[in-house]
C-alpha cells in the first residue's frame, strides 16, 4: 500500500469510530480533528487543523496540568483521565480522555495523539441513580434516612421548630441546612450558635446583642446572632449543653418569640426559624432533671433522629463515591474509586465517628494515593488495626464492589434481626421476597443468625 492509500485507509478508520481522536504536531499544532472530535466539540476539522490545541480544545483538566504537553515532554502515555470540555455552543461536557506519543513507521517523533469519549450518557445515567439516595447533599439509602427524606420536604416548608437527634458526626449539621434550604426561608441568613463552646455569661450578649452603654465596654450598639438572622433560621448546636439559666431564654424566645438586647428599653420581635441539634437523647436528660421539660417539648415540635453510620451500612459504598467525586473535583486528581478490599474493611469497622471519620478516612486516602484506586496501604494504620478481618476473602475484580456490600450489610442485618426474615427485610427497607431473592443469590441462610432455641419443655 502506498503512502497515500495508506493515509487514507487511516482517515477511514478515524472516521469510523465513536471517540474523538486528535493529533498534534511537537508545537501543540492540530494535525488531524476526526468526525467524533467534529461532533463532540462542535468544532468543524477545517477550523481546528492547524490551531494550537488549546485555542479549540477547552478542558478544565489543562487549567491545571495540560495532559497532552505532558506526554510531548516527557513521553509518558496518559489513560482514562476525567475531564470536562466546553464546546462550541457554550455546553459543558463530561468525557475521558487519554494522551500517547504519536511516531512513524521509522519510530520518528511526530507529535502526540489523543482520544476522548464523551460521557454525558453515562453522567446522566449517574445522576438518575444518585438521586435515589442523595437529597440536597445527604448520602442514604437505608430505611431510616427514605423516611427522613420522606417527609423533610414538608417540615421544611412547615416553618416548624426541628430537633435533630444523632450521634457526632452523623450528619445533623448538614440536615439543619437542608431544612433551611428547602424551607420559605431560603433566601434569608442561616446562623450558627454552638451551644457547647458559648460560655453561658456571655450566651445573652451573643443571642440578644446589646446596647451602646449596656456595660462598660458596649462602645456602640451589637446587633446578636437572632437580629443577624432575622428572616432566616439560626441553628442551636449541641442544645443539650445549654446551663439552666441559659435555657431559660432560649424557652421564651420559643414562648414569646421576643427578646431584649442588653440595655435596651423595650423587646424586639425574633423572625427566625429556630433549629436545635443534640447528640444526647434530650427525653433522658429531662427525666433526670438535667434539661427543662417545657423547653424540651417546645423545641421537639418536629423530631428527627439520625442512626449512626453502623446502623445504615447500607449506605457506606454510596458515602464513599459521593466523597471520591468531591475530593477529585477539589484537589484535582484521578482517583476514581477505593478498592473492593477499602469497602469490605470499611463495611466491617465500628465507625465510633460515624459519616465524619468516613470522610476524613476518603481525604486521607486522597493524600497517600497516586493511582487510581484508594487500597488499604493509603489509610491510616490505626483504621487498618481496628477493622476486624473478613471471614472470606475479599472479591478481586472491583465491578463486584457493590454486591459485595450488598451482601455484607444483609448479613449484618440478619445478625441484628437474629435470623428473623421480615424483621431483616423491614430495616433494610426492602420486601420479604426482595430479601430472599438475594439471599439466594448470595447464598446466605437465616439459619446461621437464630439463636439456638432451648430443647427443655414445660409439662
Amino acid at each position: 500500500m502506498d503512502p497515500t492509500e495508506d493515509k487514507r485507509f487511516l482517515q477511514t478508520i478515524l472516521s469510523s469510530i465513536a471517540d474523538g481522536v486528535f493529533t498534534v504536531d511537537p508545537r501543540m499544532r492540530i494535525t488531524s480533528f476526526n468526525r467524533a472530535a467534529e461532533r463532540i466539540t462542535g468544532v468543524s476539522a477545517r477550523r481546528a487543523v492547524g490551531q494550537l490545541c488549546s485555542d479549540i480544545f477547552h478542558a478544565d483538566l489543562c487549567e491545571r496540568s495540560c495532559a497532552l504537553r505532558h506526554t510531548l515532554e516527557t513521553g509518558q502515555e496518559q489513560i482514562d483521565l476525567p475531564a470536562k470540555i466546553l464546546t462550541r455552543p457554550g455546553h459543558a461536557i463530561p468525557i475521558s480522555l487519554s494522551t500517547t506519543v504519536l511516531r512513524d513507521s521509522d519510530g520518528a517523533f511526530l507529535g502526540a495523539v489523543e482520544t476522548f469519549r464523551d460521557l454525558s450518557a453515562i453522567e446522566q445515567l449517574r445522576r438518575e441513580i444518585s438521586n435515589q439516595y442523595t437529597f440536597e447533599d445527604i448520602v442514604g439509602r437505608s430505611k431510616a434516612f427514605r423516611k427522613v427524606f420522606a417527609i423533610l420536604p414538608d417540615v421544611a416548608e412547615s416553618d416548624a421548630t426541628v430537633l435533630i437527634e444523632g450521634p457526632s458526626g452523623s450528619g445533623k449539621e448538614l440536615l439543619a441546612r437542608a431544612v433551611h434550604n428547602l424551607s420559605t426561608r431560603r433566601k434569608g441568613p442561616y446562623g450558627v450558635v454552638n451551644c457547647g463552646t458559648l460560655p453561658s455569661e456571655l450566651f445573652e450578649s451573643e443571642l440578644f446583642g446589646y446596647k451602646e452603654g449596656a456595660f462598660t465596654d458596649a462602645k456602640r450598639d451589637k446587633p446578636g446572632r437572632l437580629a443577624r438572622a432575622d428572616g432566616g433560621t439560626i441553628f442551636f448546636d449541641e442544645v443539650s449543653d445549654l446551663p439552666s439559666p441559659t435555657q431559660v431564654k432560649l424557652l421564651r424566645i420559643l414562648q414569646e418569640r421576643e427578646y431584649e438586647p442588653l440595655g435596651a428599653v423595650g423587646t424586639v420581635r425574633a423572625n427566625v426559624r429556630i433549629v436545635a441539634a443534640t447528640n444526647r437523647k434530650l427525653i433522658d436528660l429531662v427525666s433526670e432533671g438535667k434539661f427543662r421539660d417545657d423547653l424540651y417539648f417546645r423545641l421537639a415540635v418536629v423530631r428527627l433522629t439520625l442512626p449512626s453510620l453502623k446502623e445504615r451500612r447500607v449506605d457506606i459504598p454510596f458515602l464513599v463515591e459521593h466523597f471520591v467525586r468531591r475530593f477529585a473535583a477539589k484537589r484535582g486528581k484521578s482517583i476514581t474509586g477505593v478498592t473492593p478490599a477499602v469497602i469490605d474493611a470499611l463495611m466491617r469497622y465500628e465507625f465510633p465517628g460515624n459519616v465524619r471519620e468516613l470522610e476524613n478516612l476518603i481525604e486521607y486516602g486522597f493524600v497517600l494515593c497516586h493511582e487510581r484506586l484508594i487500597d488499604l496501604v493509603h489509610l491510616p494504620e490505626e483504621f487498618q488495626a481496628g477493622c476486624p478481618k473478613p471471614p472470606q476473602p475479599v472479591p478481586a475484580s472491583a465491578g463486584s464492589r457493590l454486591r459485595w456490600a450488598e451482601a455484607d450489610a444483609i448479613r449484618t442485618a440478619l445478625g441484628r434481626g437474629r435470623g428473623h426474615v421480615e424483621r431483616t427485610a423491614r430495616d433494610l427497607g426492602i420486601s420479604r421476597v426482595t430479601l430472599w431473592r438475594k439471599m439466594r443469590r448470595y447464598s446466605i441462610s437465616p439459619d446461621e443468625y437464630r439463636a439456638p432455641q432451648s430443647s427443655s419443655r414445660r409439662y
